[in-house]
This record gives structure tokens, C-alpha cells and sequence, in this order.
């Protein structure tokens, strides 16, 4: 979708997606969407997406081998035994 699409703020404050955006986005009710300012514009990205491209960004920065969960617990386990 690359044309404006116009919607209006209610009294409350409160803002409708229309459907196609909705849609587009991949959002569906109960999505829990994160909201910030940036340059000046109002983005809005779902939960999940952000979880996504962490994901992914971490997968570039360690590699899709590696399991970061498991190396924690191997520490903690390491600095138990020395503890004993």
C-alpha cells in the first residue's frame, strides 16, 4: 500500500486501523502492538514483529547455531560447582 490513507482520532483519543492496513500488517484483534515517536511519526509495529527481527538480528550478530539459553545455563551451572 503506498498511497495515504486518512483516518480520524475520536474524542477519547482513539484511532481506527482501517482493515486493508490491518491486513497489509499481519495484525489481528488482541495483537499487542508497541507505539512510538520517531522522526516525528507515529509507528506502530506488532509485538510479534519486533520479537521476529530481534530474532533475527541476533541470528546475525551469533549465528542460527548457537543457543544462547543453553550457554547461560551451562554458566550458572559452572559457577555453582565452583561455589560448592
Amino acid at each position: 500500500m503506498g498511497f495515504p490513507v486518512r483516518a480520524q482520532i475520536s474524542e477519547k483519543g482513539r484511532l481506527v486501523i482501517p482493515a486493508k492496513l490491518r491486513e497489509a500488517l499481519g495484525m489481528h484483534p488482541g495483537d499487542v502492538v508497541e507505539l512510538r515517536i520517531e522522526d516525528d511519526e507515529l509507528r506502530i509495529v506488532t509485538l510479534d514483529r519486533r520479537i521476529r527481527e530481534t530474532r533475527r538480528r541476533l541470528r546475525q550478530v551469533f549465528g542460527s547455531e548457537r543457543v544462547l539459553s543453553d550457554e547461560l545455563i551451562e554458566e550458572r551451572r559452572e559457577a555453582a560447582r565452583r561455589e560448592l
